[in-house]
């Protein structure tokens, strides 16, 4: 499975951006999408999940209701649109692949993208 993010940049607070994440390869694996993020000397955290099978969706605490995951299996992508960004959402944004959900947001991700950057200042 490879995963390209794009769609990262800086923004004012209160701004918006769309990031993408193009997929390819085995499709089974490609069965839970994930967005995470990272900020230097911090541990990872989950950001936004969904079940590409169904519809099944997860959100972390900090991002509800302003942060949405989509996917468009015709293309093979995975959308994380964030709005009322704040200064405290910076940080280098990760797509996720798995062939399972079963732990969520803690579900151990077998596959990962490089990252794109997102500064809110």
């Amino acid at each position: 499975v490879q995963l390209v993010e794009s769609g990262g940049g800086s923004v004012r607070p209160g701004g918006s951006l769309r990031l993408s994440c193009a997929a390819s390869g085995y499709t089974y694996n490609r069965n839970c999408m994930a967005w995470f993020r990272q900020i230097p000397g911090n541990e990872r955290e989950g950001v936004a999940l969904v079940f590409t099978v169904g519809t099944t969706t997860e959100y972390a605490d900090s991002v509800k209701g302003r942060f949405t995951i989509s996917q468009d299996n015709a293309k093979n992508t995975v959308y994380l649109q964030m709005n009322s960004l704040q200064p405290e959402d910076t940080a280098m944004y990760y797509c996720a692949a798995n062939a399972v959900c079963f732990g969520g947001l803690k579900e151990h991700f077998g596959y990962w993208g490089r990252g794109t950057q997102v500064t809110v200042s």
